[in-house]
């Protein structure tokens, strides 16, 4: 069976031939690669157009030679092919396997270019980017031959902290029961106390170990006002390195008169990357002390936090550091100042409470910003934070509600009892107020100044952040109800914490509304929230301390 077809046109200098055709017939010789086929063409010559009719065999895969043999002598092949009979059929006559590869080859390119455009056609137009390509392959080839395991990185616990605290022998007595307040020796936490002078110990006495810090004698110090122990307070860090424990993510260095909240400084700590250099800490409250020493300065008091490349980077200079600095004052600013030669700025976290004040702490604690609390220091200055009781009292009854529900520990929550014109304001866990009149917001979130500065001196202008007067109306004064005793529903999962109102005397209110001294208790019921500040810093608007809800906000009608 034949089909038409143009078969060949060729410019062979004075003569020209086109050929039209049919196949007539094939032949082909078994076992053999090359093919031969018959054709029955009418010829057609350029100087005379004279047709002749001949039947030619064509070798398909000698067609290439063949050319080059046409243009060398063209003319005489084309006319001794007219005129000769059909040549006998080629001894080495090749088999038909050729030709059946070369029309599964056409087919099989013409399918493969058919099925590429149709992808293109439906494949949604999108920028080419070479060097994304590059890297892409790059990073492939890669992953092909390394195959790197992704492991999520563990959170920092209690375990990775090592304490460096400082302490002398002389007050060793009375503050090492602070230290037995949060110092969790089930827990294995890590730390050393660091002495001047040795002193009585016990195995079982709950306490971090105790060592003598080193000699720091030949280290000048010419600041008359001061003492040289801060030379040896400033390099308790260095020393508490040079111990060599391991998996340590973060150094803390205190005082023995400072009670951390520890789980709120592993969560504080777990916002950063322990492998960079992070001095972590917070000012003082006393404006004229930032003034005096530096506003880019953790106060060791409050406590501060040090990660390991840079505790390690501080001890290999830290002595030459301090030798370049005779005149300065304490501990504090020395440690600063070698910070500053690192190139290593304060990261604050107001959590850590340095409370240069006198007087009460119920302000500060009743009005604590949005943030957890991490650390209590001058416990010895301020009163105890709970009245009629001591110090160590009124601290272990804070512990109740911080084993409970320590990210909620003495966070504020503002509500309002519309129907009895009242304010409310929830410092959980602490103390409760209780306001004639409806107060906004940002006036009760203000600490009232219960307390004096550091000069002792009752100057709002001293301080490093906004305060309030105490009310001298009769009628504003708040009604105070300090916490008694919390427990945990364990059914329901809600603590339950109850405070007894503080009877002193109040002076008499001629306003015309109901009257909050007919109060005795208050009952809080509160989730705990673990959780809390992995969320946005938002405070909660409703009498059980919850939180607010999408679009709720604090207003005054």
């Amino acid at each position: 069976m034949g089909f038409q077809f143009v078969f060949l046109s060729i410019d062979c200098g004075a003569n020209y031939v086109e050929s039209y055709g049919h196949w007539t017939d094939v032949e082909t010789e078994k076992n053999q690669s090359w093919g031969v086929r018959r054709l029955s063409a009418t010829w057609v010559a350029k100087n005379t157009r004279k047709k002749t009719t001949r039947s030619i065999w064509v070798e398909e895969v000698n067609l290439e030679p063949r050319m080059k043999l046409i243009q060398k002598d063209s003319e005489k092949i084309i006319w001794d092919q007219m005129r000769a009979n059909p040549p006998p059929i080629l001894s080495n006559r090749v088999g038909i396997g050729y030709p059946k590869i070369m029309l599964y080859l056409i087919l099989f390119v013409s399918a493969t270019y058919l099925i590429y455009t149709l992808k293109l056609l439906n494949t949604p137009n999108m920028p080419c980017d070479h060097q994304d390509l590059i890297f892409s392959s790059r990073n492939s080839l890669q992953n092909l031959t390394i195959s790197p395991v992704i492991v999520s990185p563990e959170k920092t616990e209690l375990k990775h902290i090592v304490f460096g605290i400082a302490a002398s022998a002389k007050l060793w007595e009375k503050r090492k029961n602070y230290i037995k307040l949060w110092w969790k020796k089930e827990a294995k936490m890590r730390g050393t106390v660091w002495l001047d002078d040795a002193v009585e110990t016990e195995p079982d006495d709950g306490l971090p170990p105790v060592r003598i810090s080193g000699n720091t004698s030949h280290f000048a110090y010419k600041n008359k006002q001061g003492h040289r122990s801060a030379i040896r307070i400033s390099r308790i860090v260095s020393e508490t390195v040079r111990l060599g424990m391991t998996n340590v993510r973060w150094f803390v260095m205190g005082d023995d008169d400072t009670l951390f909240v520890t789980e709120n400084l592993v969560r504080v700590l777990n916002k950063y990357d322990h492998n960079q250099y992070y001095y972590i800490g917070s000012l003082s409250e006393s404006h004229l002390q930032n003034i005096y020493f530096s506003y880019g300065m953790a106060y060791g008091g409050g406590g501060f936090a040090i990660s390991y490349p840079l505790a390690k980077a501080l001890e290999k200079m830290q002595d030459r550091c301090i030798q370049r600095y005779p005149g300065l004052y304490g501990s504090d600013d020395r440690m600063q100042a070698c910070m500053a030669e690192l190139g290593v700025p304060l990261t604050k976290e107001l959590g850590f409470h340095q409370y240069d004040v006198y007087g009460n702490l119920f302000g500060l604690l009743a009005a604590h910003p949005v943030t957890p609390i991490v650390s209590l220091h001058h416990l010895d200055v301020v009163e105890p934070i709970f009245p009629e009781v001591t110090r160590v009292e009124a601290l272990k009854r804070l512990m109740q509600p911080m084993k409970l529900d320590s990210a909620g520990l003495i966070q504020q929550s503002i509500c309002y009892d519309s129907s009895k014109g009242w304010t409310v304001s929830v410092s959980w866990g602490f103390a409760i107020q209780v306001f004639r009149g409806i107060l906004s917001p940002r006036e009760v979130e203000m600490p009232s100044r219960t307390f004096l500065n550091w000069y002792r001196r009752a100057d709002y202008t001293a301080y490093a952040f906004n305060t309030r007067p105490v009310a001298r109306n009769p009628c504003q004064k708040p009604f105070v109800f300090y916490m008694t005793k919390v427990r945990l529903n364990s059914t329901t999962n809600i603590t339950v914490s109850e405070y007894a109102r503080h009877r002193v005397p109040h002076p008499t209110c001629r306003w015309n509304m109901l009257d909050p001294s007919n109060l005795d208790k208050v009952v809080v019921f509160k989730r705990p929230d673990p959780q809390l500040w992995e969320r946005s810093k938002k405070k909660g608007l409703v009498l059980d301390v919850g939180l607010c809800r999408e679009d709720e906000i604090s207003e005054v009608k």
